[in-house]
């Protein structure tokens, strides 16, 4: 995985096989294989749909943090409206606070239709307006993922990922304990009423597959975001 460029320019339910590769232009859930061992991913699900210039950008679903927002924004008064934790969405911009918003329209600039009524926000302005107006209408997070042009779907190929229908319910479900399970469970529950093959074994990088797996949920869960981006007011 690697930056999404054109996101900066914007400040912005078949399993896997040829079945959900076709799907790639939509909004998806990827769950990640049980061999996947890097930190940011290992027993992730994750929300992800096309972005610019034929690329994909997503969040990890199930990662909350012990932080509230109104922590993280001390001196915003209307973060302290917001109820759900903030998650962390990911390892690209950690700094940056990113939200998903359910709307019939556009909150503002800087926010990507991923799903009917559902924006990805990443320019903090509307973000605040968000905080301000439908506080609890929209899930938190700091960081996301993005894929250049081709690199989802070659993860798809070497099986790193599971791929399954968005579903906005699980975009905001509120009890993630064992989401990732329920999701792998499923996906394979379709595989075999399909009959699909369940393929060779996943082939990661190197770097992936090798060294010992840190504690990932106590990382995310105490990560230092002092240099999030806070709202303007």
């Amino acid at each position: 995985m690697k930056f999404l460029l054109a996101l900066a320019v914007l400040a912005c339910a078949a399993p896997w096989s040829a079945l959900a590769l076709a799907q790639h232009e939509e909004a998806m859930l990827l769950v990640a294989h049980p061999a996947f061992r890097d930190m940011d991913y290992r027993q992730t699900v994750l929300f992800a749909a096309p972005g610019p210039s034929g690329g994909h950008v997503g969040v990890i679903l199930n990662r909350p943090t012990r932080r509230s927002l109104s922590s993280l924004f001390p001196e915003h008064e209307p973060s302290k409206k917001v109820l759900d934790p903030v998650y962390y969405g990911g390892p690209f911009s950690r700094g940056a606070l990113v939200a998903l918003v359910k709307m019939d329209a556009a909150p503002g600039a800087g926010a990507v239709q991923v799903m009917r009524n559902l924006y990805m926000v990443f320019r903090v302005n509307t973000i605040d307006q968000v905080i301000e107006s439908r506080p609890n209408d929209a899930r938190y997070y700091v960081g996301y993922v993005g894929w250049r042009a081709g690199e989802l779907k070659s993860e798809i190929d070497r099986g790193i990922w599971s791929v399954l229908g968005a579903d906005m319910d699980v975009v905001f479900r509120k009890d993630i304990e064992g989401l990732w399970e329920e999701m792998l469970q499923q996906s394979r529950r379709i595989r075999a009423e399909s009959g699909a093959e369940s393929g060779t074994a996943p082939v990661f990088p190197e770097a992936w597959k090798t060294g010992a797996v840190p504690d990932f949920q106590a990382a995310a869960r105490t990560a230092d975001f002092s240099k999030i981006i806070r709202p303007p007011r």
